[in-house]
């Protein structure tokens, strides 16, 4: 009932920066908190950054000053601005959304997009 797109992954030098962007469509009456998390080989996942619906952020300590997340409401879209990549932030990177759909009255359900593969190396 939800589909989550994720674009944006790719292969960039230590220092370098990427964009990962988190499309929602489906049967969607309201979309509250949305967020970015990663899993690195042999590695559980692990929360990245979250915007929940007053715009408030949340960041991961590894990736506090280096790492932005942002909404648009209408397009129902949340984006990852990356900068100062390390080879430590290698990843495969998720999105995640809690989505009240047509039918739910109201309850929030939990989404995760298929993952974007995030390599930093030189």
């Amino acid at each position: 009932q939800v589909q989550l797109v994720e674009s944006g992954g790719g292969l960039v030098q230590p220092g370098g920066s990427l964009r990962l962007s988190c499309a929602a469509s489906g049967s969607i009456v309201r979309i509250g908190t949305m967020g970015w998390y990663r899993q690195a080989p042999g590695k559980e996942r692990e929360l990245v950054a979250v915007i929940i619906d007053g715009g408030t952020t949340n960041y991961a300590d590894s990736v506090k000053d280096r790492f932005t997340i942002s909404r648009d409401i209408a397009k129902n879209t949340v984006n990852l601005r990356m900068n100062s990549l390390k080879p430590e932030d290698t990843a495969v990177y998720y999105c995640n959304v809690n989505v009240a759909i047509i039918g739910s009255f109201g309850r929030y359900s939990n989404y995760w997009g298929q993952g974007t593969q995030v390599t930093v190396s030189s």
